[in-house]
């Protein structure tokens, strides 16, 4: 590991018109050997009517916030358990934003199914690389949020001082796939994190996306918890209904601009 890794950089926020809090680091095909990723971008591309057949890589996702002047949240999913696909590095993904570090904020991904392993992990990236964030998936990771197996590594989470964004609402992960590509979008209704929030009241929570279908749900869990955000990635508001735009503008959000919805 580059020992400019033990100090990540974050950008001079001064800088930008706007913070995009949910991006997505993406491999470059061929990575992945013959584990199916490369086919799953494929579907993903022709399901966000992509021009591209697979997403911009990390450097290039830098390449395209720099020129709107805009500083980008980045991180990787680790779904390995559910999906089979090896999972982004993040101390892969760490090198290359810190390449970028003008301009992207990394976030990292771990699965609450790696247990003692991930917490240490997550423990590590806290402590000597000064990690701020965790994503996580629960449809592509398979887990309830309030599944008490996923309790450790929110400690660890929490006592690092970072913040959680999780998936929420439907994705576009599986979609027109036979069976949806197997993910099972009950795992990624906002109510599950009132528990969450609720027995880690000082973890700052992310809901990402606008939750859809269950947006009364997420506005629920927002108004009630102080310690709870949405982020309104991959959806405009003028699709909400007009009960929802009405209940949002009155809720604590916090808006950015990401370019797909998963």
């Amino acid at each position: 590991m580059d020992a400019r890794m033990s100090k990540l950089k974050i950008p001079n926020i001064d800088e930008f018109v706007a913070i995009d809090i949910h991006t997505h680091a993406e491999e470059p095909c061929g990575m992945h050997g013959a584990d199916g990723y490369d086919d799953f971008q494929a579907q993903m591309a022709e399901y966000f009517k992509s021009p591209n057949k697979h997403p911009p890589t990390v450097p290039e996702t830098a390449a395209y916030y720099r020129a709107k002047k805009i500083a980008a949240v980045i991180f990787p999913v680790d779904a390995e358990r559910e999906t089979g696909f090896r999972r982004y590095n993040n101390y892969e993904m760490l090198e290359l934003a810190a390449e970028n570090s003008d301009v992207l904020i990394p976030f990292v991904s771990i699965d609450p199914h790696k247990g003692k392993l991930g917490v240490r992990e997550a423990r590590k990236l806290i402590e000597e690389y000064g990690i701020k964030g965790f994503k996580f998936h629960p449809t592509m990771q398979g887990f309830y949020p309030n599944d008490r197996m996923a309790y450790p590594l929110y400690e660890a989470i929490n006592d690092g001082g970072a913040i959680a964004l999780f998936h929420t609402g439907q994705t576009g992960v599986g979609s027109g796939m036979p069976g949806g590509m197997g993910m099972r979008l009950k795992y990624s209704n906002p109510m599950y994190m009132d528990d969450v929030a609720a027995d880690f009241p000082d973890l700052k929570i992310i809901l990402a996306h606008p939750s859809f279908p269950w947006q009364e749900e997420a506005l629920s869990v927002a108004t009630h918890k102080p310690n709870v955000y949405i982020d309104l990635s991959g959806w405009s508001p003028k699709y909400f209904p007009s009960w929802c735009a009405t209940s949002t503008r009155s809720c604590r959000t916090r808006c950015c601009s990401a370019r797909t919805g998963r």
